[in-house]
């Protein structure tokens, strides 16, 4: 079925009593049933086996009776995108330290399996024990896009667990979904039993403790389990709230029902990440997988403002790991797993206070090994001569990415991305002349504000990228990858219009046509239609959930994924619910507009968002606010954490609201902050 979407509908949920033979005779209140003698023989007739039979180094395999709580933690989509994710290796570890708990995984079977599931009778499983969905406690699901959420819903009706929250007895599992599309779970909302806000390490164990509680009642009442989790601190239980509209059809208010639901939900921060020195039994994959290397998250947040950016304004704010903790934690690491690649993450690996004596130390530990380094996310002003070399100190220079993300510098200051165009072409200098061969360069179309002319200073920008590469050999290359631009919640552009597929594809033709004399400057662009679906599914309300479910019903899964292009299907499902895009994407919000994650707190206050998208209108750059006074976003009050950045040669910024003196009452850089005291 690769290659086209798929046509025929999924059946409905299975009905409770088809559990029965899912279940070992005189097993059913114990031990579940695995189910890899059942599934064993199907994997020849699949590709890629290996995904699904476990057995990986580091993996835990606990005993169902040794436990009083059981999780299964699941990445929505193939086992090759989400096993490396380190959001779920994380929790799986800390789950896995309790003595009360257990935690196993779930990835979402492609196609091919998933029809042989189905005609067998087999449930969605466990990759450690094959053991049912059913029969987990808590059902967590990473969300780290939108383009996940119809896999959920034929994992859960896979699993033999209702799709709606409400049909769902104290027997089934809790439905917990996280991660940063979880930030507006609304268009899940009759799907899912709860959704946790912000860093997850604190809450799961909370509500792991919350779980526990409850079965140690052996209480029947659904719905009192769903109180206890919505008494956690950070967990959002959509049951207890009501959205409610005015008369044109514009979100009023969401407001709880449920004596005492918060009528905010606050978000959860970690504030030391050194008290939380995960993983460190990283799993090793079984087969190939998109990114095989040992990582390490350096730190956590960003307050470089750019405004496109929901992963930089939600995670706030910076939190750095010690130079020494890295350190440890990728000896053990790497010792532990074998792997040959250590990536340092974070959402700005080079924005690491230390990342110079930190790079520095890990090439001189593993100089003359197999073992080298990167920085996935690194940004152009950060990228120098002396992180080139420590990078490719055991002679790997292949290639280098970055992300200006538009092309014009008016475009740049629009979306506060503060990287000029000297920036971009000294870095494109410098890497090439240090033996780089070959710089990506990743754009955005569809922006607020952007004209034709800022369009074509994406191609500019990328011809004179690749001049300088020709002059350091003829054999370098230079990529320029665009994609249409997708608003997304709590952020300064949640009120932006999004521009639909037709004047995307426009844009980018606009672009190609610009280079089309530059033979070897490559141009890569994604579907213009990509972004429909996650638009709607970004922004969307309650009343975009009968949608969701439709597409699903109508065959919808791995959304994201070119072999299934289901932009039509969902166009289907849209007809057919009455959800306009008109009216959840591609119209502009105005201040006075309730929107659908009003009632869930990032952190950041509406009005500064609103007042960071006026100046967005206005061309007006604000700087990074660790190296300037404070202003005023909302994320750091009430925290016990002032601006630390730095520990081991590193240096601190107190907070100070930015009407205490102006914008030069400090120094805005840390040289000049370390220069001047």
């Amino acid at each position: 079925m690769l290659g086209t979407a798929p046509t025929t509908s999924v059946p409905a949920t299975p009905p409770r009593g088809a559990r029965g033979e899912f279940r070992l005779p005189g097993e059913a209140a114990t031990v579940p049933p695995g189910y890899y003698e059942a599934l064993e023989p199907l994997l020849p007739r699949v590709r890629k086996p290996a995904q699904y039979v476990g057995g990986e180094h580091n993996q835990v395999v606990t005993s169902w009776r040794a436990v009083q709580t059981r999780w299964l933690l699941c990445y929505p989509d193939t086992y090759e995108v989400g096993q490396p994710n380190q959001g779920i290796q994380i929790l799986y570890e800390l789950l896995n330290e309790r003595a009360t708990s257990m935690a196993e995984r779930a990835y979402a079977p492609w196609i091919d399996l998933e029809e042989l599931l189905r005609e067998r009778g087999i449930p969605a499983f466990s990759l450690e024990a094959h053991r049912p969905l059913w029969a987990f406690d808590v059902f967590g699901v990473s969300l780290p896009h939108e383009l996940g959420h119809t896999n959920l819903l034929n994992l859960l009706d896979l699993g033999a667990v209702p799709i709606h929250a409400d049909q769902r007895s104290v027997e089934d599992p809790i439905v917990l979904v996280g991660g940063h599309a979880a930030y507006n779970p609304e268009p899940l909302a009759p799907f899912i039993d709860a959704a946790v806000m912000g860093d997850g390490e604190q809450v799961t164990l909370e509500v792991d403790d919350a779980v526990r509680a409850f079965k140690a009642t052996g209480s029947t009442d659904r719905r009192e389990l769903l109180r206890r989790l919505a008494a956690v601190e950070g967990v959002y239980v959509p049951a207890f709230y009501t959205p409610r509209y005015t008369d044109d059809g514009r979100l009023k208010q969401t407001v709880p029902t449920e004596a005492g639901a918060p009528a905010i939900v606050p978000k959860r921060t970690i504030q030391d990440l050194e008290e939380w020195q995960y993983p460190k039994q990283q799993i090793v994959p079984m087969t190939e997988t998109v990114h095989e290397r040992f990582s390490v998250e350096i730190f956590r947040g960003c307050t470089r403002g750019c405004r496109f950016c929901q992963a930089g304004m939600i995670t706030r704010p910076v939190r750095e790991r010690r130079p020494e903790t890295i350190q440890k934690l990728v000896e053990e690491g790497v010792r532990n797993t074998g792997f040959e690649e250590v990536g340092l993450l974070s959402l700005s690996s080079a924005d690491h206070s230390a990342i110079g004596p930190v790079a520095r130390d890990l090439a001189d530990a593993y100089e003359g090994t197999v073992t080298s380094l990167s920085l996935p996310s690194t940004r152009v002003d950060a990228f120098n001569v002396t992180l080139s070399n420590e990078l490719s100190r055991n002679g790997r220079r292949t290639g280098l990415t970055f992300a200006p993300e538009a092309g014009s510098e008016r475009m740049r200051a629009v979306i506060n991305k503060m990287v000029s165009e000297a920036d971009l072409l000294r870095t494109a200098e410098v890497a090439f002349s240090e033996g780089w061969r070959h710089i990506k360069l990743y754009f955005m179309v569809g922006l607020p504000t952007e004209t034709d002319e800022d369009v074509l200073a994406i191609a500019d920008l990328g011809i004179r990228t690749y001049e300088i590469a020709r002059k350091h050999g003829r054999a370098n290359k230079v990529t320029i990858s665009v994609g249409g631009f997708v608003p997304k919640p709590h952020t300064p552009f949640q009120w932006a219009p999004q521009d639909p597929p037709e004047e995307i594809r426009r844009k980018l033709s606009m672009i190609r046509h610009a280079i089309k004399d530059h033979g070897g400057l490559k141009l890569r662009t994604n579907d213009p239609e990509e972004g429909v679906i996650e638009g709607l599914l970004a922004r969307g309300d309650r009343r975009v959930a009968p949608a969701v479910e439709r597409a699903w019903r109508l065959g919808a899964r791995f959304d994201g994924w070119h072999e299934m292009p289901t932009l039509d299907t969902w166009r289907q499902a849209m007809d057919e619910t009455g959800v306009s895009l008109d009216w959840f994407s591609y119209r502009e919000r105005d201040e006075k507009e309730a929107l659908p994650w009003d009632h869930l707190d990032s952190g950041l206050e509406k009005s500064w968002l609103w007042e960071d998208w006026e100046d967005a209108r206005s061309d007006k750059q604000l700087d990074d606010c660790r190296w300037s006074p404070c202003y005023d976003c909302g994320v750091c009050p009430g925290l016990s954490i002032e601006h630390d950045t730095g520990y081991s040669g590193g240096f601190s910024l107190p907070v100070l609201p930015s009407n205490l003196g102006g914008k030069d009452t400090l120094p805005t850089t840390p040289e000049r902050y370390a220069a001047g005291g």
